[in-house]
């Protein structure tokens, strides 16, 4: 019997809407959120305009994996919800992320109606960073989890096997760097991993 690690999924979708109906799809938005908050393994919604007048609108919404992400798209209740919006909507592109990239996604600008977005938004606007600034932040908040831990697990579970011990790194690193290092740093270094000056150099 194989183990399968659940991985959050993030699906950003792009839609048009006629700017005089803005309050319109703002309500329509509102009503999937909360449809959305009733299934098991919904993590957060949002949506945001791509500036004030513009018929574009992009929302993304996060699931604990994709099974459940599945249960919410397949549902009779989203269904129901995206007929309502026939004539009005329009969707334009869509877009899936898992694992911890989409930490790295650059968030938009002009926020409507966040409803606690799960992590940065990201499948639109300024590029994704390099690969290479990615891996070092990553690392950057692994080596002093990986290092605490480790001390840690020697000096206190020195009788434990091994490989126990790994899996209980892992299972503790895990949630940390996802939900609270990972996060935290990103915003700390988001200048430098979208290329742009120091914060002390706008002082």
């Amino acid at each position: 019997m194989s183990l399968t690690l659940a991985v959050p999924v993030t699906v950003a979708i792009a839609r048009r809407v006629d700017p005089a109906r803005s309050s319109e799809m703002v309500a329509w938005m509102r009503a999937g959120t909360a449809l959305a908050e009733a299934f098991p393994g919904f993590l957060g919604a949002g949506w945001v305009q791509s500036g004030p007048g513009s018929p574009e609108w992009h929302m993304l919404y996060r699931f604990a994996d994709a099974e459940t992400l599945h249960r919410w798209e397949e549902s009779p209740q989203r269904h129901w919800w995206l007929s309502s919006a026939q004539g009005i909507v329009e969707h334009t592109r869509v877009e899936r992320r898992t694992g911890i990239e989409g930490w790295f996604d650059p968030p938009l600008e002009h926020s409507v109606d966040p409803v606690e977005p799960v992590g940065p938004v990201g499948p639109v606007g300024p590029a994704t960073p390099p690969r290479w600034k990615q891996a070092v932040t990553i690392w950057l908040a692994f080596f002093p989890l990986s290092l605490s831990a480790t001390l840690l697990t020697s000096r206190f579970l020195d009788a434990v096997p091994l490989a126990a011990r790994v899996l209980l790194m892992t299972l503790c690193l895990t949630p940390l760097m996802t939900y609270l290092v990972l996060p935290r740093i990103t915003r700390v270094l988001h200048w430098w991993l979208h290329g742009q000056p120091a914060p002390w150099r706008a002082l």
